[in-house]
């Protein structure tokens, strides 16, 4: 493909190479989403020469503001000093890898897999999901991560009234990545049991190195089905998906991997989840969250001025909520230190 293309513009010719590589997904699965039958954009588009719809949609989303912030964002320990914790960022990147590695033995399109893994955690809060708890008690609407994804990419990206513009593959993959409803495509699926699969390994992961866990602690009979090691229980719970998921139309995963999944993620909540260590500081990161919330919420002329005119289309609330979800860990602390902190005085 590339020497055509390469061929073609030592000819001064312009060559589509979308259209080659609409060609190649002809390849694909028979259940796979081919970018050309797309249900398309809610406000329709041009398309481009040389990339198809869901690799536009991958770029957009990686250029994206909220995309950047993941990188200071919590995962599991609030605002860690060690650099080689995850974040909302290298939690997105491994699940965009296990999705990939997914797609691709199955013969599905990788490019739409790997925008919907890039996309789905957009809308996380500050502190992890600790944030999201607090935003959903005190916002009158309730707050759901990934609906805030889909918001951010819909609106919030460039604040018009398409947003980002994407896909409905994409957006659907990003909204129902979490909770009771599958997304349409299987593609959609696969980012949505890569999510699991991340989390859980690398959070154990996480939990040795801070001292939380000890890799003795860890159920035996799930160490004996999924793996001893953080690299087995990953390739070993993708080989499992694979095997159970080809040339079917739903992405399935074996009755016994479940189970041991479930029992080794329930774990983790009685252990590293819901431990007070891990969770000592959360009180503290909720009450941050809460007052800067409230704050704003009586006081909107201290809201950045490019976002206050939203407040009289939509509700100051919802500008708020907008707002203090969109922080990151280190810009949420510095907001409240400035707010309630008492500076220190210096002659």
């Amino acid at each position: 493909m590339y020497n055509i293309i390469l061929r073609g513009y030592e000819r001064g010719m312009l060559v589509n190479s979308r259209i080659l590589i609409e060609e190649r997904e002809e390849k694909l699965s028979k259940y796979a989403a081919k970018s050309y039958l797309s249900k398309g954009r809610r406000k329709p588009e041009e398309k481009c020469h040389i990339r198809t719809v869901y690799q536009r949609d991958r770029d957009r989303i990686i250029h994206s503001k909220s995309f950047r912030r993941l990188k200071d964002k919590t995962q599991v320990f609030i605002a860690p000093e060690k650099a080689y914790y995850r974040t909302r960022l290298t939690h997105t990147l491994e699940v965009a890898q296990i999705s990939r590695t997914i797609a691709r033995a199955l013969n599905l399109n990788e490019d739409l897999t790997e925008a919907i893994a890039l996309g789905h955690d957009l809308g996380h809060t500050p502190f992890g999901h600790c944030g999201e708890v607090i935003l959903n008690e005190i916002h009158e609407n309730g707050f759901k991560h990934n609906e805030q994804s889909l918001r951010i990419v819909d609106f919030l990206e460039k604040e018009d009234t398409f947003g980002l513009n994407l896909t409905y593959e994409v957006r659907d993959g990003i909204l129902n990545h979490t909770g009771d409803k599958e997304p349409v495509t299987l593609e959609g699926q696969i980012v949505k049991i890569s999510d699991r699969i991340a989390y859980i390994n690398h959070d154990i992961d996480d939990a040795i190195r801070g001292g939380l866990l000890k890799k003795s602690q860890l159920p035996g009979d799930c160490l004996e089905k999924l793996g001893n090691t953080h690299s087995l229980r990953i390739n070993n719970m993708i080989l499992d998906i694979i095997n159970n998921s080809g040339n079917k139309d739903r992405i399935h995963i074996s009755k016994e991997m479940k189970i041991y999944m479930d029992k080794l993620r329930g774990f983790m909540f009685k252990e590293v989840y819901l431990n007070h260590k891990a969770k000592k500081e959360e009180k503290k990161a909720q009450n941050i969250i809460k007052e800067l919330y409230y704050f704003f919420v009586k006081r909107p002329e201290k809201l950045p001025i490019e976002i206050v005119h939203r407040g009289k289309d939509q509700g100051i609330e919802e500008v708020v909520k907008d707002y203090v979800a969109g922080m990151t860990d280190k810009y949420a602390l510095k907001k409240y230190m400035d707010i309630f902190v008492p500076k220190v005085w210096r002659k």
